[in-house]
């Protein structure tokens, strides 16, 4: 079984998603004109802007969520895997998916903003089940995005969190095969269960609070350890150029080269263009819709360009030895210990544990907006939500004791039908968001605070919920 789900994975990758992904952002960036490197400055800006109206989530706790599903595991684990099997030159790539995916979060979460839908209580919701549906017209096909995302954060991204966590005990004496994995499974279930019985406002509120702490901790620690290897630094980069351009290496095996390695894990770690971003976008209140599509660039940015940059070149500088052997956690954990001895593995079991836990709720609040989509845009019984969130903690112990190979390639499989979905159909509907682009940066220009109107940029308002 794990043989067949690695034969689809990689036939998946290469050549569909690589071309897919490849295409879809530097399309996105040339249409609005590298709008991820244009308005950074006013994208940061952005951040703490306040809601608009009492019942909304501000752009700063709708950045929080869909940075704590970005931002997790695969920062750690996810980029020592793609070194440890593709190179150095992984990083590179994973480098340039986050700064060409950003475009592709900008369209996204536009989207998502100028679609979204009105709650009972004023408050808002969407994604892009919402805009398949409202803008292309196409029940089905949002049906069918939304089995995918169920698949992809219920189940593929939470088994393998909780299979990343889990493997972080293997530095330690005390691990044996089993009962470790089984204990820790156990643990990690009662405490995601524990907080999903507390409802979705627990989980803005929690992630708000952790992922900054735990994201600012690891990058601090990990830039003191490169400085220690400061010395190491040069021949460092030029590995990773070096890695990153040879082509003959590269074509030769591509499915295992460090290009696919770091658009896989880079895909995995961002989540640009997958279509979950939005869910969360799609909640915050705001005059324009761009402000959002900008405020999840920044999202990218802080996942992939801080955070998994961070880990990689803390790595690489460390001089630990990066083979299949020690792929994940112990090849992080060998790099840190090279400056802080014991207590470097210490630490990153620490950071692991806030990571898959911030991650495992971030993922189960977009399922949520899935199940509620399915069911008429009708939150589901309390009975039913019981019994799927139970099935998500037995997920989460499943995850613990499943082999490594197939939880990667199943979080790949299902991730990637995703985007095959999403990111085909961002492009159709691009326009509209290249045109509210226009739009916001005209009244920018006219020192105004942008306000969006639907007609003004042709859209049919009589679809919308708001923006008339």
């Amino acid at each position: 079984m794990v043989d067949f789900l690695n034969e689809v994975d990689s036939f998946l990758y290469y050549p569909i998603l690589l071309v897919v992904l490849v295409v879809g952002g530097i399309y996105f960036t040339v249409r609005t004109g590298f709008v991820q490197i244009r308005l950074f400055k006013d994208a940061c800006k952005l951040i703490v802007e306040k809601p608009e109206g009492e019942a909304g989530v501000s752009s700063f706790q709708a950045l929080m969520v869909s940075t704590a599903s970005r931002v997790g595991t695969g920062n750690i684990v996810g980029v020592s895997t793609a070194i440890c099997l593709g190179g150095p030159g992984a990083m590179f790539w994973m480098w340039i998916m986050a700064i060409v995916g950003a475009a592709s979060a900008f369209v996204e979460s536009t989207l998502a903003q100028i679609y979204k839908r009105k709650d009972k209580d004023g408050s808002a919701y969407g994604g892009p089940a919402y805009y398949i549906e409202h803008a292309l017209g196409n029940h089905t096909l949002a049906v069918v995005f939304c089995v995918f995302l169920i698949l992809t954060y219920a189940f593929g991204f939470n088994l393998l969190a909780s299979y990343n966590l889990q493997s972080t005990f293997s530095a330690y004496s005390f691990y044996e095969t089993i009962p470790t994995p089984e204990i820790v499974g156990i643990i990690l279930a009662v405490l995601v269960a524990f907080c999903l019985f507390g409802g979705g406002s627990r989980i803005v509120n929690v992630t708000s609070l952790i992922v900054p702490i735990m994201g600012i901790a690891y990058i601090f620690i990990s830039l003191f350890v490169i400085i220690i290897n400061i010395e190491n630094v040069p021949a460092m980069f030029a590995a990773i150029f070096a890695d990153a351009f040879d082509f003959k290496s590269i074509f030769g095996g591509m499915a295992g080269s460090c290009m696919i390695y770091g658009i896989k894990r880079g895909l995995y770690s961002n989540e640009a263009g997958v279509g979950s971003a939005p869910n969360a976008s799609a909640s915050a209140m705001v005059s324009h819709p761009v402000k959002q599509g900008l405020v999840q660039t920044i999202s990218v940015y802080i996942d992939t360009l801080l955070v998994c940059t961070a880990t990689g070149l803390m790595c690489l500088s460390s001089g630990a030895e990066a083979n299949e052997v020690v792929s994940g956690a112990p090849y992080v954990q060998n790099a840190i210990s090279t400056v802080f001895g014991v207590a470097g593995p210490i630490f990153i079991t620490g950071a692991m544990i806030l990571f898959a836990f911030t991650t495992l709720l971030g993922n189960l609040y977009y399922v949520d907006n899935a199940l509620i989509f399915m069911n008429g845009n009708k939150r589901p019984s309390k009975a039913f939500m019981s019994v799927f969130h139970l099935v998500c903690a037995a997920v989460v112990f499943a995850g613990a004791i499943m082999p490594m190979e197939a939880c990667w390639a199943l979080a790949d499989i299902t991730m990637g039908g995703m985007t095959l979905i999403n990111i085909p159909t961002c492009m159709i509907l691009g326009g509209v968001a290249i045109k509210a682009c226009k739009d916001y940066e005209k009244q920018l220009k006219e020192d105004k605070d942008p306000v969006f109107i639907a007609k003004n940029i042709g859209v049919d308002d009589s679809k919308l919920d708001f923006w008339k």
